[in-house]
């Protein structure tokens, strides 16, 4: 029987998470993988809160060194979350001959170049499968078991928060306010959720997605990202009336010699996978030559599921089951060397509201600047006036380029007819 030492640090939700299964379960693990994972240490600043698992007060320490520097450690997992200080702590575990399991999201999409690298020098090996989809085994499929495809897409729901508002939106017809309070109450989003509407949370996973699909390096301020803010309920009943669901997608697809990549609200057929996919699950869609088109469905976020692929990597890396990322084999060759596409290139087709007075020749005028952009118009919706005689106008447009599309909205939204800026929303499938 092999005993593998683990240092724990950050002892929050997910981290109590961890520990309450590697407790629980060290009989059923033994007997499953012959190995016993053995909780040596467990680092956090914060060691009187409440939590929902016991722990002998001899494991517990606010000394990161007392982990880092303990040559009986096997595997460092950290769970802290952010930046700083998690990347020294990443950095010197690895230095000082530790293999490292995170579920750090934020860190992986920023400094995981960095981290494979020094990783790969030392032959140790860096688990992340925990940081996109939560339960969802993504990572070792797109590491592992989908190496020999090329992928063609990765897309899909990434940010169980955003997916929940947006399902209570067309569930019941709640605002965005109300729904994002809803997923509060529930505790399904943070006081502050600002990563979560923004878009940003779903970026950072695109980012480590883009990677390990398409091995191109992405960070995330060059990936187009826009949030859920300024979605209305009426934009989902109109988006249901066309035959469409509204999702928050991170998208990440060739383009030629270019990689798409971005994150917004986007409207996909009733008939889509993903179109279904609601409350707080994850769902990312994969479409590959030799695999065709693969759906991976699941909760994406909770301590539950993100334990089982913390343990899922300790259990792999001490198995020697699965090496580090090394960056060589996850890149192109200069002849196949992709770029990012900046958002102005792309060609989509587009959901738009307008909000009009309610005067002859609106939208003739609209019609007209839209066709001076070269869009095409493939229909037009219009309801009856609202309060102050604000016309809701709703288009869908043939396939069009952002940038013509982004200067015919700027000249449309500056008319005095105009009341509101234009509700948009790319189409995908």
């Amino acid at each position: 029987m092999k005993t593998i030492n683990i240092g724990l640090v950050g002892f929050g939700t997910i981290g109590s998470g961890v520990v309450k299964v590697l407790q629980s379960r060290r009989l059923y693990l033994k007997k499953k993988t012959g190995l016993d994972i053995k909780i040596k240490w467990i680092c956090d600043k914060d060691l009187k809160m409440k939590r929902s698992v016991k722990v002998g007060k001899k494991i517990l320490t606010r000394s990161i060194g007392k982990v880092l520097y303990d040559p009986g450690i096997d595997i460092v997992v950290e769970l802290v979350g952010g930046i700083h200080p998690a990347k020294d702590i990443v950095m010197e575990a690895l230095r000082q001959g530790k293999h490292v399991v995170t579920a750090n999201k934020a860190l992986i999409s920023e400094f995981g170049g960095e981290i494979f690298r020094l990783a790969d020098e030392l032959g140790l090996s860096v688990g992340f499968e925990a940081s996109v989809g939560g339960g969802v085994p993504i990572i070792k499929a797109l590491r592992e078991s989908f190496v020999a495809n090329r992928l063609d897409v990765i897309y899909g729901i990434v940010n169980g928060t955003s997916n929940f508002i947006l399902s209570k939106m067309a569930e019941e017809g709640l605002s965005f306010g109300d729904a994002l309070a809803s997923a509060q109450g529930l505790g399904y989003a943070e006081r502050n959720s600002y990563l979560d509407v923004s878009g940003q949370d779903s970026c950072h996973k695109l980012s480590i997605l883009a990677l390990l699909g398409f091995g191109i390096s992405a960070r995330p301020s060059i990936i187009y990202t826009e949030g859920i803010e300024r979605i209305e309920p009426v934009d989902i009943s109109f988006a249901k009336e066309l035959g469409y669901a509204l999702k928050s997608l991170a998208i990440a697809k060739k383009d030629g010699d270019a990689l798409d990549l971005r994150v917004h609200p986007t409207l996909i057929p009733k008939s889509h996978l993903l179109a279904n996919v609601n409350g707080v699950y994850n769902a990312i869609f994969v479409k590959g030559d030799l695999i065709g088109e693969q759906l991976f469905y699941g909760e994406g976020a909770g301590a539950a599921p993100t334990s089982s692929a913390v343990i899922s990597d300790i259990i792999s890396i001490a198995s020697h089951t699965s090496g580090c990322l090394k960056l060589k084999k996850a890149t192109f060759s200069k002849k196949e060397a992709r770029v990012v596409e900046k958002i102005g290139e792309i060609r989509t087709k587009y959901y738009m509201r307008f909000s009009a007075v309610d005067k002859p020749g609106v939208l003739a005028r609209v019609s007209g600047i839209l066709g001076k952009h070269k869009i095409s118009i493939a229909s037009v919706t219009q309801k009856a006036r609202k309060a102050q005689k604000i016309v809701p106008i709703v288009m869908m447009t043939h396939e069009a380029l952002e940038s013509d599309m982004a200067a015919a909205l700027k000249e449309i939204d500056a008319l005095s007819m105009m009341k509101r800026k234009t509700v948009r929303v790319r189409v995908e499938g």
